[in-house]
């Protein structure tokens, strides 16, 4: 068994310990928050941690009503010309909390006097160290270079922080069931890994949702990207008929996310109207739709704003079986490290 293959099914344990030893440190990082006021939100990541800051922009946005944004790391360290931090939260996520554009961002909105927080899986890194409030991830040692628990855990991390703003006990009670959820894929994973083999052709492919799961179709691309070597780009459907669905002829490989929610009907239509271009579309919803030609079920009833946790891990176990149906090492990626530091 591969490290990925490990990390994948350690996540229901990553996030019950979350739920379990966080919410009393997240409870008070929000009272803080509430306090302070801050008028809007900037977000600092990389990788999959920036897809977990996309996510974040939904949630602060849906249920703390604050516009949310993502930084420009750059701007901070390679022109020093850092934007007015004033009235902010300054969100920092990075599973390692080593890369120091990152960490710049974080630093520069303490010195102007914002609200910080840092969300990593060490506790103990250059980030923690220079945020005022810490969240920790509790996702244990995550051993595969691709990540999968830490990606789970961060958007966790990142609904628990908004329900504790908002103070919703119901939406922490949501929370409670998702690795239940994830439980109930992970043990069906052989399934997926096993429909993923009739994709090993591919070499290019779209990834596309909306709203919440925007984030979603991004770290799926990503993971097919780091691990499959797909050129895989991800797009929200309405950007997507904005040029872009010209592409679509027969065979043309399509991964679609397809949440409960108020954006199924929207998406239904989109995903049928692909197919009717010839699209070949893996479905990531929570029951089988006539367009889909392999379905990945995830649990149904699961709220909206939470499905982008639970469907993710569909597309983490798609895109390893498709590494392996192409013979490359999922472990291994060509080129990659763990911790990546960009200035």
């Amino acid at each position: 068994m591969s490290y990925l293959s490990i990390d994948i099914a350690e996540q229901p344990h990553a996030l019950n310990r979350l739920l379990n030893e966080e919410r009393a440190n997240i409870t008070l990082i929000a009272q803080q928050i509430r306090e302070r006021q801050p008028r809007y939100v900037v977000l600092a990541a990389r990788g999959s941690s920036d897809n977990a800051a996309r996510y974040s922009q939904y949630l602060f946005g849906t249920r703390n009503h604050l516009s949310a944004a993502l930084a420009t790391p750059s701007i901070f360290t390679l022109y020093q010309q850092p934007p007015d931090l004033k009235d902010a939260l300054v969100v920092a996520i990075s599973q390692s909390g080593q890369s120091p554009d990152i960490v710049s961002v974080i630093a520069e909105g303490r010195r102007q006097g914002a609200l910080t927080v840092a969300l990593t899986n060490d506790s103990d890194s250059p980030l923690a160290l220079a945020a005022e409030h810490t969240v920790y991830l509790h996702a244990g040692p995550e051993k595969s270079i691709a990540a999968t628990k830490t990606y789970t855990t961060s958007l966790t991390a990142l609904a628990m922080l908004c329900a504790a703003i908002a103070q919703d006990d119901d939406a922490f009670e949501q929370l409670t069931h998702v690795p239940a959820w994830i439980e109930q894929i992970v043990r069906d994973g052989d399934h997926t890994i096993r429909a993923a083999e009739r994709y090993a052709y591919i070499d290019y492919c779209v990834v596309a949702s909306r709203g919440y799961n925007y984030a979603t179709a991004y770290e799926v691309a990503l993971k097919l990207k780091e691990m499959a070597y797909i050129i895989a780009d991800p797009y929200s459907s309405a950007d997507f008929q904005h040029g872009p669905i010209a592409l679509v002829e027969h065979g043309f490989p399509v991964i679609a996310i397809l949440p409960d929610g108020a954006l199924q009907p929207e998406l239904v239509t989109f995903f049928n109207n692909l197919r009717e271009r010839g699209a070949d579309i893996v479905l990531i919803a929570s029951q089988n739709e006539s367009f889909a030609q392999t379905p990945l079920l995830i649990p149904s009833g699961i709220p909206e704003w939470l499905s982008p946790i639970v469907a993710v891990v569909q597309g983490q176990l798609f895109a390893l079986g498709v590494t392996l149906a192409k013979r490359f090492d999922p472990d291994s990626p060509r080129g990659l490290r763990k911790v990546t530091l960009t200035k």
